[in-house]
């Protein structure tokens, strides 16, 4: 279950087969260049997920975010990591250890490389890839296959990793568009682009035990799979002020409903001024 509130947290599911963007939405609509205000190196958020089946809500596991400074090949980056895992007492049912990381360049957000470490039930993913905007390319290595599979694929100039676009996507100045809405962004994961959209819902206050918040309701399209039923089923509530971070989001599962809410920060780049 972690790693598949990853994709949603990220505004959309990385690992599965997603539509293209409808007709209505151009390709010159779709976000390419978004100044950084929301966040910094030094800033760490840490989520805790539930999971409800029946009357019973279970403390399933935690996700931590983090941000900090770092150098790839010469170049200055930011290096943002995402660790996923279950908690010992959930474990019975589903054991998960994930590391997704994304070294960025700290002017344009666009991603120079992306790693994913993955072990959910004993299912595993040991990838890298290289991006090459200025050639239009993404160059990935596959370590879970001996000897290591090397493959180069096509991208737009506009493309993001499923981390890099997290933190993107918390750019966004939803003040400016009106409910029903939808935000494009793309993203390349599993040997495609998935171009992706975010539909903005409206405005709304939300309280969780961190207290009460002023947020932005959105809800990112998903498609049917082993977890989720396709649609619009998932809300994100992020805060509307300048850190723009998730404080909760709510899913139905095909069997039961997931909870993930925001229990710790910090960092942040801007006064928390969301929490009432």
């Amino acid at each position: 279950m972690l790693p598949n509130i990853l994709i949603p947290l990220a505004l959309f599911m990385a690992t599965m087969s997603q539509p293209p963007l409808p007709d209505s939405v151009p390709a010159t609509d779709r976000l390419c260049s978004l100044q950084n205000t929301a966040y910094q190196p030094g800033e760490k958020m840490v989520f805790k997920f539930y999971y409800n089946w029946k009357a019973f809500w279970l403390s399933a596991g935690e996700m931590v975010f983090k941000v900090d400074t770092t150098a790839l090949q010469g170049k200055e980056a930011w290096h943002l990591r995402v660790d996923g895992a279950t908690y010992k007492s959930y474990e019975w049912f589903y054991r998960v250890r994930d590391v997704y990381e994304s070294y960025i360049d700290p002017q344009t957000q666009q991603p120079y490389r992306f790693a994913r470490d993955v072990n959910e039930g004993g299912f595993i993913i040991k990838e890298r890839y290289d991006f090459s905007p200025a050639d239009d390319k993404v160059f990935t290595h596959n370590y879970k296959q001996e000897p290591v599979q090397r493959d180069t694929f096509g991208i737009n100039p506009c493309v993001h990793d499923v981390v890099s676009a997290i933190y993107y996507a918390r750019n966004i100045d939803y003040s400016k568009y009106q409910p029903g809405d939808k935000i494009p962004i793309d993203v390349f994961i599993d040997k495609k682009v998935y171009n992706l959209y975010i539909r903005y819902v409206g405005r709304t206050e939300v309280k969780t035990k961190l207290g009460k918040f002023d947020t932005y309701m959105i809800k990112p399209l998903l498609v049917d799979n082993d977890y989720f039923d396709g649609g619009e089923e998932m809300t994100l509530y992020v805060t509307a002020d300048n850190n723009q971070i998730p404080v909760r989001i709510e899913s139905p599962l095909t069997v039961g409903w997931v909870k993930v809410d925001l229990i710790s920060y910090g960092g942040l780049r801007h006064p928390f001024e969301a929490r009432l």
